[in-house]
């Protein structure tokens, strides 16, 4: 059967000042990195990942930390399905924060349209809004290594607040007394 190869990942930082252990921390959990105790982190290996924790140790040395890391395997298919399931849990915690802002982000929408709210200032904060939705949706995804139906949930409501925002775009332009959007495109 086959076994994932992780990396492990520990170092050792002054106590003073926080930054350094506060910026290594941010680091590993943008990166996906498992939390496993005391310091203590782990990732799927690969390439990129093996790179970034290369970066990461110079890092803590140039900041008068001490830093070992290692590739290795887990020892029983117990251990290893656990930590797959940790890394599953996290990512699903974070695609469910993503959907109630998805959810909210839908019920604005509503909202805008319901108080006939069509002006260019409303679109241009309702497309920046989104847009944070998509870049959000994006970060998950770089670090969901195991996938899972949290992730086609969030896509679903992501786009689902895609077709939200167009719906309000057709009554901003209408307002304003433009064509829609997909009929000023196609007319190029």
């Amino acid at each position: 059967m086959f076994e994932q190869q992780w990396l492990l990942f520990n170092s050792q930082l002054p106590a003073t000042p926080s930054s350094p252990r506060v910026s290594v921390w941010r680091r590993l959990r943008a990166a996906g990195a498992l939390g496993l105790q005391n310091g203590v982190w782990l990732l799927p290996r690969s390439p990129e990942h093996e790179q970034f924790l290369e970066k990461l140790a110079g890092y803590v040395t140039n900041q008068g930390g001490t830093v070992q890391h290692f590739g290795v395997t887990s020892l029983g298919h117990t251990t290893e399905a656990e930590i797959i399931k940790q890394f599953v849990m996290e990512r699903q915690a974070e695609y469910e924060e993503l959907g109630q802002h998805c959810r909210e982000f839908q019920a604005e929408m509503e909202k805008e349209i319901g108080q006939q709210r069509f002006t260019y200032g409303e679109l241009e904060e309702s497309e920046a809004n989104f847009e944070r939705l998509e870049r959000w949706l994006r970060k998950i995804q770089e670090r969901d290594f195991f996938g899972g139906e949290a992730a086609q949930t969030a896509v679903t409501e992501v786009e689902n607040c895609r077709q939200a925002l167009q719906t309000f775009t057709r009554f901003v332009y209408a307002e304003e007394g433009f064509p829609p959007p997909e009929e000023e495109e196609g007319a190029k």
